[in-house]
């Protein structure tokens, strides 16, 4: 009989945003007769969605940092054969702690961003932890060869750097884009964009750029989900260019699809971002797009494809010019197959993140 490997995913909390639902759709679609699967859950409180995770385990920290003794727990308990990370400072915390783990334990972390936009304002002591704690891991997964590309450059060519792709339940964002009712009101166009508000999501841009829209389209309405530190300055913004009551800024949602019904147009105007979750499930429900090209990889996805219309750089003009070209020739409620989404296909990426997982361990 085949031994069965135990794995446990590691992430802050469940919701927030796509790193986070990455790993909970590994974590209910990795398990098979060779995997057991666990999920640790280190910030945040018992919720409802708990239910979808029969392996759950919350440490209940309020902090990443302030989790590192129930983390400690959790290892020393289940005593896994391999551990998965997927975000940043967990990433640095949990290799931190390797030496206290058992010896046969295996780690794998996965880069959730580009580092161009988050190793400079590091200092050279930070950046000195990150080479020496991502050292530590046997593998290291990215998203993009953009990414990986990166990640060698800053570790060396040695570094043992695995593209996997994120993984899209392409069949659910469909099913639930047909049947959940739109949440918008009145003629439209009506315009989303969905991400943290920090600088290098570019919602400064966008703002500027749907002011000029809107001279054009003065009935076009914007709504932005998503909460973080930029918040009142963008809503300032908003006030000062005269769109008052034309842009919401709805805050955090836990399930962003269910805006998607009704939605004329998702736009992603990230100044650096690897590859936006966002833009996945968006493509998947088959939304019209303009985006930023805000990574090689991203610009080399999309060049070209019906439905998307790429800015030539991420500037508020350049936005600006794409978004008026798709508004004046999409029709209400047009929708586009993009096929190119079938390699981010949820069965087809587990399959690989199971395969890396078991030859990391040793069972192939």
């Amino acid at each position: 009989m085949a031994r069965k490997y135990t794995i446990l995913l590691l992430i802050p909390h469940l919701g927030g945003g796509g790193a986070e639902r990455v790993m909970a759709h590994l974590a209910r679609s990795l398990p098979c007769s060779q995997l057991e699967v666990h999920l640790g859950v280190v910030v945040g409180s018992p919720s409802s969605s708990d239910a979808l995770f029969p392996r759950l385990h919350r440490i209940k920290a309020t902090r990443v940092l302030f989790g590192t003794p129930g983390l400690l727990r959790i290892v020393r308990q289940l005593k896994p054969d391999l551990i998965l990370s997927g975000m940043f400072h967990l990433n640095q915390a949990l290799l931190l702690l390797r030496p206290l783990f058992p010896r046969t334990t295996r780690i794998l972390v996965r880069q959730n961003g580009m580092l161009a936009g988050r190793i400079p304002a590091l200092s050279r002591w930070e950046r000195l932890l990150y080479r020496v704690t991502y050292r530590k891991a046997e593998g290291i997964i990215s998203q993009t060869s953009d990414m990986a590309k990166e990640i060698t450059q800053l570790l060396g060519q040695r570094a043992p750097v695995h593209v996997l792709r994120n993984p899209v339940d392409l069949d659910g964002i469909r099913r639930s884009s047909e049947r959940l009712p739109t949440r918008w009101g009145g003629p439209g166009p009506h315009l989303l964009a969905i991400g943290r508000l920090s600088p290098e999501k570019g919602f400064d841009l966008l703002l500027d750029a749907f002011a000029e829209v809107r001279l054009r389209h003065p009935r076009a309405n914007l709504t932005i989900l998503g909460e973080g530190p930029d918040r009142l300055t963008l809503e300032a913004r908003s006030v000062a260019l005269g769109l008052g009551g034309k842009v919401r800024f709805a805050g955090y949602v836990s399930d962003p699809a269910a805006w998607f019904p009704g939605t004329s147009l998702l736009v992603l105007p990230s100044r650096n971002d690897a590859l936006p979750n966002v833009l996945l499930e968006g493509a998947a429900a088959g939304l019209p797009i303009v985006a930023t090209p805000c990574s090689t990889g991203v610009a080399e996805l999309l060049h070209g494809k019906a439905g998307i219309w790429l800015a030539r750089d991420c500037s508020a003009a350049s936005l600006a010019e794409s978004l008026k070209a798709a508004l004046a020739v999409l029709r209400t409620g047009q929708r586009f197959r993009h096929d190119w989404l079938e390699p981010f296909n949820l069965p087809r990426v587990t399959a690989q993140y199971r395969q890396l997982i078991l030859q990391t361990v040793g069972a192939e």
